[in-house]
């Protein structure tokens, strides 16, 4: 079989030489791999270094006078398995969200049906900004696989979302956005065609007064990313949101919710469905008379809340009569993951408990180690980025149903 070969358009960003790394880690996974480098990233990394770390002829200019004979542009877009974008800079989102194509790079993606990643880095408040993230989601509404980029510290001195993925994590994306159901042959069936799938993700925010609430660090990044594989794999995809601000992903049905019960009403208004993951993480307890008024310092005694308890969604979806056929449910833990998620399991009747160890950053993170908790056994998986956990995932779910 013909090794995958991949495009890879580099950016103008300080995290261009990261590309150098990645390149290596392609061709050590047995790809081939050709460059085009923009005047951007021709400021941070020579043509002569990524022409020898991929041994390939690297192209810089639309104004080719031998290559754009033979249109070396549309040959680039075409022969390509995967386009790989990175570092995605502010600047090339927008030109590929809007369509523009004023440069080899940005001719060669609008040229294109390969399959496209873009790997994002810039300022914290470049990537924080409205037109940004509008330009992702048109991206990725679009096809386009859009990588979160990690937080972290930035050569510009601030801190924040922005920083570039370490090249490790790059490539694990690139393999997992390989062996998408997407790159599936004409009239080949997705593997979830025809299932409905339901995902509850994010917090509950349960209110104490008009201005305070109960809540947790849950970001619901984990069950956005297993919406929006659930949809790469051609499932109906109903997903129940708590309090996040996250785009919703293409092809997938949101509902919001903020409390419990909310919750609980909308999973119970979206059956039935052959598969339910209920990644969200539910307040256990809400005040059981919350203030119509905000609750004043009086200088006297503490105010007293009394605590009531919450619709347990997961049991209570796992014995209702029209019981998805997979019932998977998500434990954040943070002592004895594996214990607990036994427990959990049992305490639940649910089919799989998926258990992390959330002692750390990792609620509200990028990235999650995981265990698959069953009845017949434990998997664990080894840190990976939250979008990768969910491919995995529901690889081994369609497995499971079929």
């Amino acid at each position: 079989m013909k090794p995958p070969h991949i495009l890879l358009i580099v950016g103008g960003g300080i995290a261009a030489y990261k590309a150098c790394e990645l390149i290596r880690l392609i061709r050590k996974a047995g790809m081939t791999v050709r460059c085009v480098l923009t005047d951007g990233g021709a400021q941070f990394i020579t043509p002569m270094t990524l022409a020898a770390l991929s041994e390939n002829e690297v192209f810089t200019t639309l104004w080719d006078l031998k290559n754009e004979t033979e249109m070396g542009h549309i040959q680039l877009s075409r022969e390509a398995d995967l386009i790989v974008v990175c570092p995605a800079t502010a600047d090339l989102l927008a030109k590929m969200a809007a369509g523009i194509s004023d440069s080899l790079a940005t001719t060669v993606l609008l040229a294109t049906d390969t399959p496209v990643l873009a790997v994002p880095a810039m300022n914290v408040r470049m990537w924080q900004h409205a037109a940004t993230q509008r330009n992702v989601a048109q991206l990725r509404g679009d096809g386009v696989t859009v990588v979160d980029p990690d937080d972290g510290a930035m050569a510009c001195g601030e801190y924040g979302p922005g920083r570039l993925p370490e090249p490790v994590a790059i490539m694990g994306e690139i393999e997992a956005t390989l062996a998408l159901p997407s790159r599936m042959h004409p009239g080949q069936t997705l593997p979830l065609s025809g299932k409905r799938v339901l995902i509850t993700a994010g917090p509950t925010h349960e209110p104490i007064d008009p201005v305070r609430f109960i809540a947790n660090r849950s970001s619901g990044r984990q069950g956005f990313a297993i919406a929006e594989a659930a949809a790469a794999m051609g499932a109906d995809v109903q997903l129940i949101a708590g309090p996040v601000h996250l785009s919703t992903p293409p092809g997938v049905k949101r509902t919001d919710v903020e409390t419990a019960r909310e919750m609980a009403a909308a999973v119970d208004a979206a059956l039935p469905a052959d598969i339910a993951i209920m990644v969200a993480a539910v307040a256990d307890w809400r005040t059981a008379d919350a203030a119509d008024q905000k609750i004043k310092k009086t200088g006297g005694a503490l105010p007293v809340l009394h605590l009531a308890e919450n619709p347990d969604i997961l049991a209570g979806l796992a014995r209702d009569a029209r019981r998805p056929a997979l019932l998977v449910g998500f434990a954040a833990e943070t002592e004895n993951v594996i214990d607990h998620a036994r427990a959990k399991l049992a305490r639940k009747g649910c089919d799989w408990i998926v258990a992390n160890d959330v002692s750390g950053d990792v609620m509200g993170g990028t990235e999650n180690a995981v265990h698959i908790v069953t009845a017949q056994g434990v998997e664990s998986w080894s840190n990976l980025p939250k979008d990768q956990v969910a491919r995995r995932l529901m690889e081994k779910i369609a497995d499971a149903v079929r």
